[in-house]
C-alpha cells in the first residue's frame, strides 16, 4: 500500500473505529455477519469487558483446545502498580487465565522481558504474578539470556535475526495482551510494539530503525489473539509514567484476530481519550510508523473497512 493510500484508508477506517460510544463513529464501518474479526468494548471493568468480548468472539474454545500449552504475553515492563497504567491490567489477565484453563489448556504460562533486571519485583508490583498464579498459571522468567534462542526472521527488512524467548517460538497458543499507552520514542506502544518483550536485545531495535524492526518481528511471531487493555490509558511521559493522573480511567478494550487492525483502533482510542482529558497528543494513525510498515509486510490490515467489526457499550 502506497503511503498516500495508507493515510486515506486508515483515516477513514480509523475514524469509523474511533469509538467514543456516542454519535455515529465506528457504526458506519460496523458489520454484523458472522464472527467478528475485531470487537471494541467500552464502559465496564477490564475483566467484565473481556468476559463479554470473548463470548462475542466465539468463546475461548475457538482459540484454545484441550491439551494446549498457552502463552500469555502482557506488558509487565515497569515497577508500577495498576493505577499508573504502565502495565497490563491484572484483573484482565486473571480472567484470561481462567478462561484458558476452562477451555482445556494443560498449562498457562506468562512472561515478559521487563525493562529492568528486577523482573521478579516487576512481576509482583504489577499485580500480574498474583493474578496468574491465583488461577493456576505460571510466571516464567524473561530476563535471563539462556531463556532466549537465536531465530531467523525470513521476511525481515532491518531485523534479519533475533534472540527470541523460548515461549514465543512456535507456541500452541500465543495471546498478546498489551496495555495502550504513550511512548517517548514510538509515540504509542500497543500490540505490535508489545512484541519487543519477546526478544533479548531490545536496544538493537532502538538503534536500527525501530519501527521497521517492530514490523519485521511481527512477520515471525505466531499469535492466536490480541487483547488490547485500554482500561487506563497513559497519555504522557510513557512508557513508565510519572503519576496516575496521566493515566485516566477510560474503560476501553479491543479483542481482535488482526494485530494491525487492533493497533489502528487503539490509536484512535488514544486520540479520543487524549482530547477528552486534554493530556498528551492525539496522534493520527499515520503518525505511528510501524503500523503502515506491518501492513506493507502483510502482517494484518490497517484498512478496518475490510473487517467484520462490532462495538459493545457496557456503560
Amino acid at each position: 500500500m502506497r503511503r498516500r493510500d495508507f493515510v486515506v484508508k486508515t483515516t477513514l477506517g480509523a475514524a469509523a473505529a474511533a469509538i467514543p460510544f456516542g454519535g455515529n463513529l465506528f457504526a458506519q464501518a460496523e458489520k454484523s455477519e458472522g464472527t467478528p474479526d475485531l470487537i471494541a468494548l467500552y464502559g465496564a471493568e477490564a475483566d467484565e469487558m473481556f468476559e463479554r468480548g470473548i463470548k462475542e468472539m466465539g468463546g475461548m474454545g475457538r482459540f484454545v483446545k484441550k491439551g494446549d500449552s498457552v502463552v500469555i504475553k502482557p506488558n509487565i515492563g515497569w515497577d508500577r502498580g495498576p493505577e499508573y497504567g504502565a502495565n497490563t491490567d491484572p484483573k484482565l489477565i486473571k480472567r484470561l487465565v481462567k478462561h484458558c484453563f476452562d477451555a482445556g489448556a494443560k498449562e498457562v504460562l506468562c512472561f515478559d522481558h521487563t525493562c529492568g533486571n528486577d523482573w521478579e519485583n516487576r512481576y509482583k508490583m504489577s499485580g500480574i504474578k498474583d493474578a496468574v498464579e491465583s488461577e493456576g498459571g505460571k510466571m516464567v522468567a524473561g530476563n535471563t539470556e539462556n531463556m532466549f534462542e537465536d531465530q531467523k526472521i525470513p521476511k525481515g527488512k532491518s531485523l534479519k535475526e533475533a534472540k527470541v524467548h523460548k515461549l514465543a517460538i512456535n507456541p500452541d497458543v500465543f495471546i498478546n495482551v498489551p496495555v495502550l499507552k504513550h511512548h517517548g520514542g514510538a509515540k504509542i506502544t500497543c500490540a505490535l510494539k508489545n512484541y519487543m518483550g519477546c526478544i533479548y536485545d531490545r536496544q538493537w531495535w532502538h538503534r536500527n530503525n525501530m519501527p521497521q524492526c517492530i514490523a519485521d518481528y511481527a512477520t515471525f511471531q505466531k499469535t492466536s489473539l490480541t487483547i488490547v487493555d485500554a482500561y487506563r490509558v497513559m497519555l504522557a511521559d510513557g512508557p513508565r509514567g510519572n503519576s496516575p493522573e496521566q493515566s485516566p480511567v477510560a474503560k476501553y478494550q479491543i479483542i481482535s484476530t488482526d494485530i494491525v487492525a487492533a493497533d489502528v483502533a487503539a490509536t484512535q482510542i488514544f486520540a479520543n481519550v487524549a482530547r477528552q482529558h486534554k493530556i498528551g497528543t492525539p496522534f493520527e494513525v499515520s503518525d505511528i510508523d510501524y503500523i503502515a510498515l506491518a501492513d506493507e509486510l502483510g502482517v494484518g490490515t490497517a484498512d478496518l473497512s475490510k473487517l467484520n467489526m462490532k462495538r459493545i457499550s457496557m456503560a
